[in-house]
């Protein structure tokens, strides 16, 4: 087969190509063997990518072992942390697309024969497997790592400890002292941060779909092992541009499938569902919320990282990582081994031996945390198109609950009300005008369930939102409510001090309001422009679809 880049480096017509090469250093023989994209999310912005560079450079040596001209292109990232809480998490969510958009122009543009994908945080990761699945030329996925855990009053803890203690410290229950001494410990270095969160759930489901090697989603940014696999997956690419082994070869209806099922029973950041919707269309093989619930009700949920529970990253790494996971939920009859991975051979024979060292932090089949999965979908008159909730880190007290709507059009609205204490025992906290098109671009709401949670209210209040929720977040937090407001959803019809049903374990979510009632607030409701009208984020908002279906552009 020939090279793709051959189009820019072989025949007399290329020689004014060719020269352009050489203006940068490369030589004859590099520009005869194959080209090989290196797409770094490298910045000094995100202490997940801070170390990129790094990555990098050992993913540029592993290619030239292999024989391979590794050529680096640079992708941007925002730190969703950072972007916490005011206008620039709008922009968050969206980055995706344009990672996306970026990482198809410069492979294609350039002709590249391969890629290998250097990402670590939230929507950094999925946008590159996005970009991968459309272009369809042998790609890899090696991520930064994670962080590891912080340490606070001799406790091991990560990010989201240090936004609840906000809440704890508005709520007086600690000093600023206190505060200060946690703010300093929550993140001692680069990697995405050590929880379970929304970017260590994507690297692990790279792993769990394939297109990772074994490793990338929990050995640590600072091990010397990170390295290891960097230079792993630079030697790899050139087998897989050997064999011609593409995205769509990896991923593919069964790959999601297990990638599902692993994301169930690692309890995975509820944005995982937007992504793999995301992903999965991009591949040609759209997942579907009724697909997540199918798993959910059958596999079983595993481990308890924080935000859910006391462990972290580094932890699951010793307990064997991922494929001590996938071995169990293999032996359980929950993944498909036949499908082709990243490392040439089958998820089968990737994992079968792998052991788990650690059934704390990796529980046994026989005694999981749930007989269900981490992630639930539910449905009713409030979300007629779905809404979802990280089942694994909401109370048991919060499964079923029944409350008083408390109404706000935007998350600041919302975070003024709570540390206001405004916010009393069973409360349904409704925050609406914040989905992909109403906010633009679907917040997170990491503040106001954090702020709940540091109160001591997570146990006692709901939140639901047609925006969506970082991994880090904890409680009875319902995101991604569709229809959103912005489109007329029913959740723009809720007004102060309905009642609203939430039974997580019957998928369910209802306004309980009667019907002629809410026909008459439809007839009355006005609709809201988004209230961002300029920039790339107003295009956004008109092209953007709903979240039931990944938020992609379309």
């Amino acid at each position: 087969m020939e090279r793709r880049s051959s189009q820019v480096t072989q025949g007399v017509e290329r020689a004014p190509h060719r020269s352009l090469f050489y203006a940068l250093g490369y030589t004859e023989e590099e520009l005869n063997r194959p080209l090989i994209g290196v797409v770094s999310a490298h910045s000094e912005i995100v202490p997940g990518h801070f170390h990129l560079d790094k990555i990098a450079e050992a993913v540029k040596a592993g290619i030239r072992m292999a024989g391979g001209t590794p050529i680096e292109v640079p992708a941007i990232g925002v730190c969703d942390g950072i972007a916490m809480g005011h206008i620039g998490m709008k922009y968050s969510l969206a980055s995706r697309e344009l990672i996306a958009d970026s990482t198809e122009t410069m492979a294609l543009a350039h002709c590249f024969d391969g890629l290998v994908l250097v990402p670590n945080c939230d929507k950094i990761v999925p946008g590159m497997v996005m970009a991968a699945a459309r272009i369809n030329i042998p790609s890899i996925v090696c991520s930064g790592g994670p962080m590891l855990s912080g340490t606070y009053e001799g406790q091991e803890i990560s990010l989201s400890k240090m936004f609840e203690q906000v809440g704890a410290r508005k709520a007086n229950l600690i000093t600023d002292d206190q505060l200060l001494e946690c703010e300093l410990g929550a993140c001692p270095g680069c990697g995405s941060c050590s929880g379970m969160y929304t970017a260590n759930s994507m690297n692990c489901l790279c792993e769990a779909i394939g297109i990772a090697l074994p490793g990338n989603g929990t050995i640590p940014a600072v091990y010397s092992a990170r390295l290891q696999l960097a230079k792993h997956a630079g030697m790899k690419i050139m087998e897989l541009v050997e064999r011609n082994i593409c995205p769509r070869d990896i991923i593919n209806p069964a790959s999601i499938r297990n990638a599902l099922s692993v994301d169930m029973a690692l309890g995975c950041s509820s944005n995982s569902v937007l992504h793999l919707l995301a992903i999965s269309n991009e591949a040609g093989c759209p997942a579907t919320l009724e697909m997540i619930n199918e798993l959910s009700a059958k596999v079983p949920n595993l481990c308890h990282l924080a935000p859910a529970g006391p462990h972290h990253m580094h932890e699951l790494n010793a307990a064997g990582g991922l494929p001590a996971v996938m071995n169990q939920l293999l032996e359980g009859g929950y993944l498909d081994p036949g499908v082709i991975t990243a490392t040439g051979k089958t998820l089968g024979e990737n994992v079968r031996g792998a052991v788990n060292k650690n059934p704390e932090v990796i529980r046994p089949l026989s005694n999981p945390y749930s007989e269900t999965g981490g992630i639930a979908i539910l449905w009713g008159n409030l979300a007629k198109d779905g809404c979802v909730v990280k089942r694994s880190a909401v109370a048991p007290e919060m499964l079923r609950h029944t409350g008083p709507a408390r109404v706000f059009d935007s998350e600041e609205e919302s975070i003024e009300a709570i540390f206001g204490g405004r916010i009393k025992d069973g409360d349904v906290v409704v925050i609406r005008y914040e989905g992909p098109k109403g906010g633009p671009g679907m917040r997170e709401m990491l503040s106001p369930t954090s702020a709940l949670a540091g109160m001591k209210l997570d146990k006692t209040v709901a939140l639901i939102t047609d925006g969506r929720f970082s991994g880090a977040s904890r409680g009875a937090s319902i995101g991604h409510i569709a229809p959103e407001a912005a489109v007329g959803g029913l959740i723009a019809c809720v007004e102060e001090g309905d009642l609203i049903e939430i039974d997580i374990p019957a998928s369910r979510i209802n306004l309980l309001v009667d019907d002629a009632i809410l026909e008459e607030r439809r007839r009355h409701l006005v609709p809201r422009e988004p209230n961002i009208k300029t920039g790339w984020l107003a295009r956004y908002a008109r092209l953007v679809g709903p979240a039931n279906l990944g938020a992609v552009m379309q």
